[in-house]
């Protein structure tokens, strides 16, 4: 799918849905479905190695996670997430930092926050580099927003999102996320740009959804957030799985004559 297609798929008034994905095997498992996009979601700092928030995510991370998820050659369209300070140096520097992911295999970036990086998101798109656009609670920002929060709860602090949101418009995003917001703020947002807002924790008006995909299938570690619904109790059915396997060579049941190669004579 290209960015035009979910584009028109927004016009259209058709629902948007995203998940995250961070390696081969999971992309070429989503590439058989109807899913629409997928991000490489610098969450992968955390869902994949183990860090306590996305502020430790690396260009070179996000770099290979593209390059693996890519070689799926999946229909969906592929969003990559620019990493903490990427895209809050210089506007050239954030053009260096997207086109690797570009031409790691991304179809587009995501770059989190308005005010010191609107001018790198119209640097990217006056490049011909796609961007998703994210506000609201933005990870990379957790320090500063004192931990991961509601954001958008005060008067002040809606009518500043709701401006950031049309500016990050008129810098040319194609898209937006809003994560973690009031879901009446993520309605009126939706209504008052002209482009798809993708909501994680925003409510149903908005024009499509994403989660993280082992929030979904039920493969994270530790407390999920409320937002999350579980599709799937992954990790049982991986915990039962890796106790059979141990049950049966222990038992001697595996392996058995089927999982063996022919006998071969050997001549010393």
């Amino acid at each position: 799918m290209s960015i035009l297609k979910l584009i028109n798929k927004y016009k259209t008034g058709e629902l948007i849905t995203m998940l995250t994905c961070y390696d081969y095997p999971m992309a070429s498992m989503i590439a058989s479905t109807d899913l629409d996009a997928v991000l490489v979601g610098d969450t992968l700092a955390m869902i994949v190695h183990g860090h306590a928030d996305t502020t430790t995510a690396t260009l070179p991370m996000m770099v290979m996670h593209t390059q693996a998820v890519a070689k799926a050659k999946m229909p969906q369209v592929i969003v990559a997430d620019l990493p903490f300070l990427s895209a809050n140096l210089s506007p050239r520097d954030t053009l260096v930092a997207a086109g690797q992911l570009i031409q790691a295999g991304a179809q587009a970036v995501k770059i989190e926050g308005c005010d010191r990086v609107v001018d790198s998101i119209q640097a990217c798109t006056q490049s011909g580099i796609p961007v998703m656009a994210h506000l609201g609670l933005t990870p990379q920002y957790v320090h500063q927003l004192g931990g991961f929060k509601v954001q958008g709860k005060t008067k002040e602090a809606q009518e500043r999102l709701m401006q950031d949101a049309k500016r990050c418009e008129k810098a040319g995003a194609f898209a937006l996320v809003l994560e973690c917001v009031p879901p009446n703020l993520a309605d009126s947002i939706t209504q008052s740009v002209n482009i798809p807002t993708i909501g994680i924790g925003a409510g149903s008006k908005t024009s499509g959804q994403i989660l993280v995909l082992h929030d979904m299938l039920g493969l994270t570690v530790g407390r999920l957030p409320r937002f999350v619904k579980q599709y799937a109790q992954a990790a049982s059915l991986c915990e039962e799985a890796v106790s059979a396997y141990v049950s049966s060579v222990k038992s001697g049941q595996f392996p058995q004559k089927e999982h063996e190669y022919k006998e071969v004579v050997c001549e010393l």
